[in-house]
């Protein structure tokens, strides 16, 4: 048996990017609140996705011709399965979700809208193999309660109804689309960004001109551009680089803390007071948290021989092929992992997804 110290801050980086996603994606609701009073919610919806692929495919544009070298793996053609599944998904589940608002409350749809974390992690769990134990379980828990507590007011508010049936399909198709993405984390998260801004951006941008959904305002539309960018486009790359080495359930929770930043900006941008039921569900949502981050699962498992591209080094337990020459720093080229049994601390990243 083959002992590997993994290094331990691999883990919480991740746990910091995923945290810092949220952070940006819980910027952008306060000003997207602002920029509703002109735009229409489908229109900006496509500026977001829109701003986040430009934005995006121009700084992967610098990058290539400030010629500097690349370490990530590329996709290919392999992956143009996930990918379009990614695009389709990123679509259809804004469309449910319409669909249910024009058939609920908002309140009744903020409400089941955080079943998506849940969704995220039994797909993750049934479908895509992905380990989720007892105390991972239980802070997704308490963080999904955290996050029902934040949504809604009145929770006599709760109905089941059709409309109620379309926004838990469209949590299912966002579950689907974080586990999709999950599978291209390996890849470059700047190119994957790319195409899931410009793709998902196109298709909700030919929703718009199918409902009439325009404006004319085009400084409020240049904001929402530069909004994508900034939230979706950087915080969308920064979850996937957290899916990397955290998997999707993981990934999810952390970013389950977004809707407590927007409550905190709207308190200190627009004002908004902070209520009770805020500060109950902090509490839990800490505590949640608290389960997630110390989570530690250790145990002795077997490595199947695997062939794959992506950015790596040599000294992390799991990438020991040779080169012509010494190669201390990350990395991109196909390699092979050979048939090996350890054990170390991991978590459910892509080279850990076997089974208990």
């Amino acid at each position: 048996m083959i002992q590997t110290k993994k290094d331990s801050g691999v883990k919480f980086k991740a746990i910091g990017l995923a945290i810092l996603a949220a952070l940006l994606y819980g910027v952008s609701s306060p000003v997207a609140k602002l920029l509703l009073r002109e735009l229409p919610p489908v229109l900006m919806a496509a500026l977001l996705y829109l701003g986040a692929g430009f934005g995006m495919a121009g700084v992967n544009a610098y990058i290539e011709l400030r010629k500097k070298e690349r370490f990530e793996a590329q996709i290919t053609k392999n992956e143009t399965k996930y990918i379009l599944w990614m695009i389709v998904l990123d679509i259809a589940a804004p469309i449910l979700l319409m669909f249910g608002l024009s058939k609920t409350t908002a309140a009744n749809a903020s409400l089941l809208n955080n079943f998506e974390i849940v969704a995220t992690s039994l797909i993750a769990l049934f479908i895509f193999k992905e380990t989720v134990g007892r105390r991972m379980w239980f802070a997704i828990t308490l963080i999904t309660i955290s996050s029902i507590i934040l949504s809604v007011s009145d929770f006599s508010s709760l109905s089941f109804s059709l409309g109620s049936i379309f926004v838990l399909l469209a949590c299912i198709f966002w579950g689907l689309e974080n586990n999709c993405t999950r599978m291209l984390s390996l890849k470059d998260p700047l190119q994957i960004v790319v195409i899931k801004g410009l793709g998902s951006g196109t298709g909700s941008a030919l929703i718009c001109f199918y409902l009439k959904a325009y404006s004319n305002n085009w400084l409020y539309i240049a904001i929402a551009l530069l909004l994508g960018f900034v939230t979706y486009g950087l915080g969308i790359f920064l979850y996937i680089r957290a899916q990397r080495d955290l998997g999707a359930a993981r990934t999810s929770a952390y970013y389950a803390t977004a809707p407590f930043i927007g409550v905190l900006i709207s308190f200190l941008v627009l004002h908004e007071p902070i209520t009770k039921s805020f500060l109950i569900a902090l509490a839990i949502m800490l505590l949640g948290t608290y389960f997630a981050v110390s989570e530690d699962h250790k145990h002795k498992h077997a490595h199947n021989y695997e062939r794959h591209e992506h950015k790596h080094r040599h000294d992390d337990g799991h990438h020991m092929h040779m080169h012509d020459e010494d190669i201390t720093f990350e990395h991109s080229h196909e390699h092979t992992h050979d048939l090996m049994e350890h054990k170390h601390a991991h978590t459910p990243d892509l080279h850990h997804r076997h089974m208990h």
